[in-house]
């Protein structure tokens, strides 16, 4: 039970540190027996997803003049995705640098773009270790809400 412990306050330090919101939470409660590693999964392809767009981005960075609606209709994708996983941290930095594409604030975007990068890397590394440490203490009840 120890383990299943500092499982579940893993997972609450994700809600209490702001990585990770309410949809998170709507995901578990959609594993079951039937799909035991949905969360995962999910997570998986966002994962890809983001990977895929990160380099679009970055792409479209290094040209001269920056395309603000091409980077902005990339990171709406990029919000959009990161928005079904609960990605709260990466999606408060979809929505300020889409603001400053709308600005055309070429130093907003790429400062915000850093950013989101860290922060997807931080979130990512915290789901891997995660979900590798559920694996590895087995099955525990997922959908309960965080304080």
């Amino acid at each position: 039970m120890e383990l299943h412990r500092q499982l579940a306050n893993l997972r609450q330090s994700f809600f209490d540190q702001g990585y990770l919101d309410e949809q998170f939470i709507q995901l578990e409660e959609l594993q079951d027996d039937a799909n035991p590693n949905f969360v995962e999964e999910v997570v998986t392809l966002f994962y890809k997803d983001s990977a895929r767009l990160i380099h679009s981005i970055d792409q479209a960075l290094e040209k001269q003049p920056l395309d603000f609606a091409k980077l902005d209709s990339y990171m709406h994708q990029f919000k959009g995705s990161s928005s079904s996983i609960g990605a709260k941290k990466v999606n408060t930095e979809c929505t300020q640098f889409r603001e400053y594409c709308r600005a055309g604030n070429v130093e907003g975007c790429k400062r915000t773009f850093q950013q989101l990068k860290r922060e997807y890397a931080v979130l990512r590394k915290k789901l891997e270790a995660y979900f590798q440490f559920a694996r590895q203490i087995g099955p525990i009840e997922m959908a309960s809400r965080p304080n």
